[in-house]
């Protein structure tokens, strides 16, 4: 679908292949990023269980941090994070920093 138009779309916006959210790396449209301070973190979870792009890296029950790839940076998590650990950087400073 990478070469494909807004016309071979399916009209209404069908899904054909549930499960297949995986393969598109959405993080292209990201404006912002979230930026995790680990050692504030009190990892709640609270980030994890609103994020809508699963984009939350999770290992036994503890925050490891944002898959880039499929974060869109809606900064849902840094909204809901209790103790302010996670800050929203605009992405063009984080790269001309580079």
């Amino acid at each position: 679908m990478a070469n494909n138009t807004w016309r071979d779309l399916p009209i209404g916006g069908i899904v054909l292949d549930p499960g297949n959210s995986v393969k598109y790396e959405t993080g292209g449209w990201r404006a912002n990023r979230p930026i995790i301070d680990m050692d504030a973190c009190s990892h709640c979870m609270m980030c994890w269980l609103y994020c809508p792009d699963v984009a939350i890296q999770v290992k036994e029950a503890k925050l490891q941090g944002v898959d880039l790839v499929h974060c869109k940076g809606c900064g849902i998590c840094a909204q809901v994070c209790p103790v302010k650990c996670i800050k929203m950087v605009e992405e063009m400073s984080l790269r001309e920093a580079v």
